[in-house]
């Protein structure tokens, strides 16, 4: 059962072929097997996840039906979940329960979504490599001595390896497209404000945004219909009506027009991927598209941008984890100054540390304007540039990622390395975009994954295109070897 699709279970469970409690008795045993190899998961919640099981199958009994009804999922540790630990793979939050669930944990319980557990993540969802978690680095299914991406990278690892068939995870500045690219999945970005961040513990508030990650792009489209929407409680929520993914999937691609950003295939960029990226665009000319090249004059400073943009917002969000009200709390402080400096310090780990560091220096006087202002407006052409290009273009097409993924510890004496990976996804963030990443082959026996972007809310294009693209390829049924 483990290497079934969230929409060949929703079939299985419709036709009695089994029911949920078999199923998800079956994956947490799945879980206690096999996952101490890889430390995707901080927290398990079988008794939840029994009940949960139960409960849908005596929906189903009653005449209930839907595509998530009784369909075992995992949450990244950074959505509140009523009574269950809630750590965001830090120990500041190690011994937080949250009071109550975040909207994106709630709409899925409705659904009748069964949740398994919590998912490993890099802390505060600061990383591009899992390697920063309180609770250890996570391992790449398809390889263990290399990382599964990060910061979503116990999600990836854990759907990667068939412990469980989807899960929800966020992405920052390229952390559900990334982890997708490096195990093999299909993960979607929706547009800034598509899915409530409400409970949602923050790391970067004009750039945090959840959504899917799956083995397919039907998949995505099944799970993003029970996160998305409008939520009155997130003051960044979109009031927009959400469309049904699953209808839009097999529109025909003819005549559509695919930009592909000449900036993408500079230095930086592994040559065996570009080769594999320029083979799914011919599979994509193939299905009735149309290929034009393209430009994103301002995509070199991106990065410089998000690493003031991003850090500064962490400085604020991570200043209310003070050793007062809740989390880690040092022992025997000497002073309310020694309460804050050591619940802090002892608290955080290096890198979240370093990007609270860098933000405060960004937003303090005299240097406001030099550094956070500045990057504010590079953001605003960064917009100008994608919103140019999709005046010519209906999708922008290129690699998600420079290089495979690397073995672990490799960049961690070296943090600009490991940011420097995040050249293709982040502007997305930036501009507020819907991304995808999707299977586009293998280098040295790692997967590799190929980016759409397109234009605010058109989610379904992106689910369109990459559901062809899979109905004429075969990468994303690739299983890693032992799982």
């Amino acid at each position: 059962m483990h290497h079934m699709t969230l929409a060949e279970i929703a079939r299985g469970l419709a036709d009695k072929k089994f029911s949920s409690e078999e199923l998800t008795k079956a994956l947490l045993a799945r879980i206690a097997q096999l996952d101490p190899q890889l430390n995707s998961f901080i927290s398990l919640t079988e008794e939840l996840a029994l009940s949960q099981a139960k409960a849908a199958d005596a929906r189903r009994a009653n005449g209930e039906s839907g595509a998530l009804l009784g369909a075992p999922i995992a949450h990244k540790d950074l959505f509140c979940t009523q009574g269950i630990r809630t750590s965001c793979g830090s120990k500041m939050l190690d011994n937080f329960k949250a009071p109550y669930d975040a909207t994106v944990v709630a709409k899925l319980a409705a659904a009748g979504t069964v949740t398994l557990g919590k998912t490993n993540m890099d802390e505060f969802a600061m990383g591009s490599a899992n390697e920063s978690s309180y609770y250890g680095a996570v391992k790449n299914p398809w390889n263990l001595e290399h990382v599964p991406g990060g910061s979503s990278g116990g999600s990836a690892a854990a759907v990667a390896a068939r412990l469980l068939p989807a899960a929800t995870a966020t992405d920052t500045g390229g952390s559900i497209r990334q982890p997708a690219a490096f195990t093999n999945l299909t993960g979607l970005k929706p547009t800034y404000g598509r899915v409530s961040r409400w409970g949602m513990i923050a790391y970067a508030s004009s750039l945090d945004q959840g959504g899917p990650l799956a083995r397919t792009a039907e998949d995505c489209a099944i799970l993003l219909q029970g996160m998305a929407g409008f939520d009155p409680n997130d003051s960044t929520s979109i009031d927009e009506p959400v469309p049904d993914y699953s209808a839009s999937l097999n529109g025909s691609l003819q005549g559509l027009r695919i930009g592909v950003p000449k900036e993408y295939f500079g230095a930086g960029l592994d040559p065996r991927i570009a080769e594999l990226i320029h083979n799914s665009v011919k599979e994509l000319e193939k299905l009735g598209a149309s290929i034009k090249e393209i430009s994103l004059p301002n995509m070199q400073h991106a990065i410089p941008a998000y690493y003031v943009i991003a850090p500064a917002e962490a400085s604020s969000n991570l200043s209310r984890f003070d050793g007062v009200r809740f989390g880690y709390r040092c022992e025997n402080p000497q002073n309310l100054v020694d309460l804050y400096k050591r619940s802090r310090g002892e608290g955080f780990g290096a890198e979240v540390q370093r990007r609270i560091m860098v933000g405060a220096y960004a937003l303090s006087a005299g240097y406001y304007d030099a550094y956070y202002l500045k990057a504010q407006k590079i953001r605003r052409l960064v917009k100008n540039d994608f919103m140019a290009a999709f005046n010519e273009v209906d999708i922008i097409l290129g690699p998600t990622t420079p290089n495979p993924a690397w073995k672990l510890g490799a960049k961690n004496s070296d943090p600009v390395a490991e940011y420097l990976e995040d050249v293709y996804t982040i502007t997305a963030n930036l501009a507020g975009l819907p991304g995808l990443s999707m299977p586009a082959g293998f280098v040295d026996g790692l997967p590799v994954g190929v980016q759409l972007l397109a234009p605010y809310f058109q989610e379904g294009r992106l689910l369109n295109v990459a559901h062809q693209y899979q109905l004429n390829s075969d990468w994303h049924t690739r299983t890693p070897t032992g799982f």
